[in-house]
């Protein structure tokens, strides 16, 4: 949720929420690569804001592997809602946290520090949150999905209407965070916030627990990544061995009664030409009467999944670079909303930091225009189930994030050229464009990469490779911090000491850094379109189709399992 990125317990509840209203000075320095005040910066706390994302692929490998989709939300929604109720309670029992003090007034100098306990309770509480939080988050779109069959033409096309709507929801989540809970939370104290989180999960654990009797459960697989490591293992063992110029006379090409068992999707399975170093990991041992491990021998099967789960790499990676923009966003934007005219009426000013609100609100809007009359439209000429393949919507995403950058860019330079030159302070909605380009992007990409990592994803592996989507979160947050940073040393050398050396945008050069972004953006997008049509060009598997009204078939649309002798997983457990 959008709270656990608001979080503060230094000091009194209220005067955390004032925090955010700080100075853009004091509220940035930690990104800037200045000195960070250790009191409001650093620590555990920053940490868990990385975590709650990266504790995402744990709820997946433990989805797959162990408990299913089912029971590790309810597990972990359990975990979630404990965290927010001890976060409410110990917000709320003076005993439990520091004295009052408030931040505006002292800088942070007066204010105690918690210790002992009630820093122990605070911790235990925010990682029970952030654990709960990333065991769930990719169990939800994985268990909506797993609700509709791929080999179905008709539930194919409600898949795609789910994959837009779980977005949908998550927009409008994101939008009330950003309002409703702000203002409960600012007027109301970080426990009643707290609290209310609380009882949202609850309801939502409620709705969870209806449905059980209507779901279709995907069975755990075992262990996901042995036969991973089977492959890779067996492959380095026999590096010095020739493949055969026949690849049907590979172990277990020709019958699908081997070791590990083939699902009846993978019965025609030959091994493909890509990573052809994995395929040696296929070549029999010549005694036929030595039975070899499955760590030295493995089926065409094992390896052509290890070959999906390689190939998908670059296009994940290039998802980390847009979100690097999402971070900028996050940050430097509200921090050039602070220095604006921010006056809507004669009463009312528009909280710099509401600014993120801008892109959500406008994906409600879209997001069921985009579903109700671009996908069919765009059906009738593609022929895809989702208008256009999930490949093709996470690079028209990633192309419009660049233009974000660019009108970022542009809006800088005439703020500061206002404020410095002319002495005026310029309309706050003038920020507004930059939010809703990358907004659009977002719905392109964002849900583009849900659905190509469910769609390629190996049968039994749906939730761990979903759960990569949020590790992109992190990865471009890091990236974020390490760009600043190396942007500060880099142009140090110039006459004003950097682009972002001052706290100060006014002096600072952040326009600059916005159009490298908007370089790096488009860079990207061309390294994507090259990995892109090398992912289309050499498909990781080579089989007959099934079915031949798969409307997925020949699109970027490939699934196989790893354990199928243990379960298949077409079967569904009602």
């Amino acid at each position: 949720m959008e709270m656990e990125r608001r979080r503060d317990f230094k000091g009194e509840n209220n005067a955390n929420a004032n925090a955010n209203a700080m100075p853009s000075e004091d509220v940035t320095v930690d990104w800037r690569g200045r000195p960070s005040n250790a009191v409001s910066h650093g620590g555990m706390r920053a940490a868990a804001f990385v975590l709650v994302f990266l504790l995402a692929l744990v709820g997946g490998f433990l989805s797959d592997s162990y408990l299913g989709s089912f029971w590790t939300m309810l597990i972990f929604g359990f975990v979630e809602l404990s965290g927010f109720i001890l976060l409410s309670v110990q917000a709320h029992v003076p005993q439990l946290k520091p004295p009052q003090c408030n931040m505006l007034e002292s800088d942070g100098n007066e204010c105690v520090e918690a210790k002992g306990l009630k820093a122990l309770i605070f911790f235990v509480a925010l990682y029970l949150v952030a654990l709960g939080s990333g065991c769930v988050k990719p169990n939800m779109i994985a268990h909506g999905a797993d609700q509709f069959s791929p080999q179905s033409p008709t539930q194919s096309k409600t898949l795609s209407t789910y994959f837009n709507a779980a977005y949908l929801a998550f927009s409008i989540g994101e939008l009330i965070a950003l309002t409703l809970l702000v203002w409960i939370q600012t007027h109301s104290g970080m426990d009643v916030g707290f609290g209310v989180s609380a009882a949202v999960m609850a309801l939502g654990l409620i709705s969870l627990v209806a449905g059980i009797f209507y779901y279709r459960n995907k069975p755990p697989q075992g262990p996901i990544f042995t036969p991973i490591l089977q492959v890779f293992v067996a492959a380095l063992l026999k590096r010095k061995q020739v493949c055969p110029s026949n690849p049907h006379m590979l172990h277990g090409s020709q019958t699908s009664n081997d070791k590990v068992g083939l699902s009846s999707h993978s019965a025609n399975l030959i091994p493909t030409q890509k990573f052809r170093f994995l395929n040696k990991a296929c070549i029999k041992n010549q005694d036929e009467a030595a039975k070899e491990s499955p760590w030295r021998l493995c089926t065409p099967n094992q390896v052509e999944q290890v070959k999906i789960l390689v190939s998908v790499v670059p296009i994940f990676a290039c998802t980390i670079v847009f979100n690097t923009i999402l971070a900028q966003l996050q940050t430097f934007s509200v921090q050039q909303g602070s220095l604006m005219n921010t006056q809507l009426t004669k009463s009312f000013h528009i909280p710099p930091a509401s600014l993120q609100s801008i892109p959500y609100i406008m994906l409600i809007i879209i997001v069921p225009l985009y579903d109700t009359f671009f996908v069919p439209f765009a059906r009738k000429f593609t022929g895809h189930t989702s208008g256009i393949s999930p490949l093709k919507r996470i690079g028209f995403g990633l192309f419009l994030s660049a233009f974000s950058m660019v009108s970022a860019a542009i809006m800088e330079k005439k703020r500061r050229d206002s404020a410095v030159n002319l002495n005026q302070t310029i309309s706050i909605f003038w920020i507004t464009p930059q939010f809703l380009i990358f907004g659009l992007s977002e719905m392109f990409t964002a849900v583009g990469l849900i659905e190509f990592f469910y769609n390629q994803s190996i049968k039994g592996m749906q939730a761990f490779l979903t759960a990569m989507t949020y590790c992109s979160y992190s990865f471009g947050f890091y990236l974020s911090s390490l760009l600043v940073s190396m942007v500060n040393k880099i142009t140090s050398s110039s006459s004003n000491g950097g682009w972002l050396h001052d706290n100060n945008l006014n002096k600072d050069r952040l326009d600059l850094f916005y159009w490298l972004l908007a370089a790096l953006s488009f860079l990207n997008f061309l390294n994507y379109l090259f990995w892109s049509k090398w992912f289309d060009e050499h498909p990781s598997v080579s089989q007959k189709p099934q079915h031949n009204d798969n409307p997925h078939h020949g699109e970027d649309y490939h699934i196989y399992n790893f354990n199928s002798s243990k379960n298949n997983v077409d079967d569904y457990v009602p």
